[in-house]
């Protein structure tokens, strides 16, 4: 599984709250996207392209448990989360929606929109403009499974032809 986009790079305690803002959570998924991370960085929305990358500090996701936070990135097409630690709550509703979610601390090494490739089936990082590369752990094959069956329910689905 390859990914490759700009990194979107953010510090520690970035919450649910900032993911998917409770003002907006009536809104159907592709509004309450546009709210995603606006707190932070009003431009995130507006700006991020699908297969970019969100590289974080520490206990990415802490919060209320809202699926919802996991579900705007992926709305917004962010290819993959990168972070020192996360919650546990939002890691596993990353991966069971098929948002790849990885724990790294790259905070230091990684500049705002620097072009990124991760390989999360062989576990590396290359940073595209001077081949700086970083191991990560490899995900596991039943991981990379529910990731490229696009979530948990849809690997369900097609394990169940239907």
């Amino acid at each position: 599984m390859i990914i490759a986009g700009r990194a979107w790079v953010f510090g520690d305690k970035i919450d649910t709250d900032v993911l998917a803002p409770g003002y907006a959570m009536k809104l159907p998924p592709e509004g309450l996207a546009q709210h995603c991370l606006e707190a932070v960085d009003p431009d995130f929305a507006k700006s991020v392209q699908p297969g970019d990358i969100v590289v974080a500090g520490a206990n990415f996701g802490l919060g209320s448990s809202r699926e919802q936070a996991a579900i705007s990135l992926a709305t917004l097409g962010v290819g993959a989360v990168l972070a020192k630690s996360f919650a546990r709550i939002f890691y596993r509703n990353a991966i069971n929606i098929g948002l790849p979610v990885v724990t790294i601390d790259l905070t230091q090494e990684i500049a705002a929109g620097d072009l990124l490739k991760l390989n999360l089936a062989a576990g590396s990082m290359t940073r595209l403009k001077d081949g700086y590369h970083r191991d990560l752990q490899p995900m596991p094959p039943h991981i990379i499974d529910i990731l490229e069956a696009g979530g948990l329910m849809a690997q369900l689905k097609r394990k169940r032809g239907l």
